[in-house]
């Protein structure tokens, strides 16, 4: 929490979320260095969110710091490890490594990559993973500083390369016992997801009167598709959780094709089939993708602000509306 700004908006939604996880917060009361700096402020907003800090009868750890200055960073550490003492939160390094994907990405010369945080027992390089429908045998790993890592014990985030596709971002991966296994595993996932999650693997069909009329209103409506590309996992999921709140009763957003890296001749010739647009956030596009959307007439978006991407969308989805007629009465005879 800024000790200037006290909580705003991102701060409460942090807030909310750590709560409903029921996880143990540290609070870093930073900027305690800036003019108009108020720790005892911040601390007074705390105790009416119900986060009351220790010395003010609570018991949650808040640490006045100045990360521009390095001021009281250690005594934040020093609190962050009382915090696990506390609570007794041990890891085994000995186990089968598993843990999370904190994002994923195509790079560029490295292909399919995943930041990654071990949870429990230790990740070496050449080691088998599989995540949901997606394995890797771990070619390389980086530490947060682009440095070679062999081995992560646990709580340690490195970037994983050797993926077959791109993981999911807040999906978990675990130890194969070789990269035969793990593709056998991912093969499994990706049949299991592709029947649908139905024992039979057949579609249920709805032949009530309410779909009817449902599927005959949906079929009315105005629809603007998109291909989608982002350049990382994450960005991708806020992407189209955008997209879905924008579309409203007269125009639905619909997602033909989702994924991270550049912009294709593919996604053009896919877009031109589905009659779609193509939006891009924060990627390139390859050579001659503009010729060839210029070809079939496909208009692409492109930005590296979610908002201004958005304020686009909505204004090309409001050209899909049927225009208002309005009479003006300008006399009577």
């Amino acid at each position: 929490i800024a000790a200037d700004d006290g909580f705003m908006p991102q701060t409460e939604e942090a807030l909310r979320f750590a709560q409903k996880a029921q996880n143990a917060i540290v609070v870093a009361i930073n900027k305690t260095d800036v003019k108009g700096a108020d720790v005892d402020n911040v601390k007074k907003q705390m105790q009416e969110r119900g986060i009351a800090p220790e010395d003010w009868g609570g018991e949650t750890l808040a640490v006045g710091i100045s990360a521009l200055k390095g001021e009281n960073v250690d005594e934040l550490l020093d609190s962050i490890l009382l915090q696990t003492e506390v609570m007794e939160l041990k890891a085994n390094p000995n186990a089968r490594c598993e843990g999370v994907v904190v994002e994923g990405q195509v790079e560029q010369g490295r292909g399919p990559t995943a930041t990654v945080i071990v949870q429990r027992g230790t990740l070496n390089t050449g080691d088998a993973l599989v995540c949901g429908n997606v394995n890797c045998k771990a070619k390389a790993m980086m530490d947060e500083r682009g440095g070679t890592v062999k081995v992560a014990p646990p709580s340690t985030p490195v970037k994983v390369m050797g993926w077959s596709d791109v993981p999911e971002a807040g999906s978990r991966f675990r130890f194969a016992a070789n990269e035969k296994m793990a593709k056998t595993e991912a093969d499994e996932a990706e049949r299991e997801l592709a029947s649908g999650g139905t024992e039979s693997g057949q579609k249920v069909v709805d032949n009530s009167v309410e779909a009817l009329f449902s599927a005959i209103a949906k079929a009315e409506q105005k629809i603007f598709r998109a291909v989608v590309r982002a350049d990382v996992q994450g960005s991708l999921e806020a992407l189209i959780a955008s997209f879905a709140e924008i579309g409203g009763d007269q125009v639905d957003f619909e997602v033909v094709q989702a994924d991270v890296g550049p912009i294709t001749k593919n996604d053009v010739i896919m877009a031109n089939t589905a009659d779609a647009a193509i939006v891009g956030f924060g990627v390139k596009m390859e050579n001659g993708v503009m010729g060839l959307a210029k070809h079939h007439a496909t208009k692409i978006f492109q930005n590296n602000v979610i908002y201004e991407l958005l304020d686009a969308i909505k204004e090309a989805m409001s050209e899909l509306l049927d225009p208002e007629l309005v009479e003006k009465l300008t006399g009577r005879a």
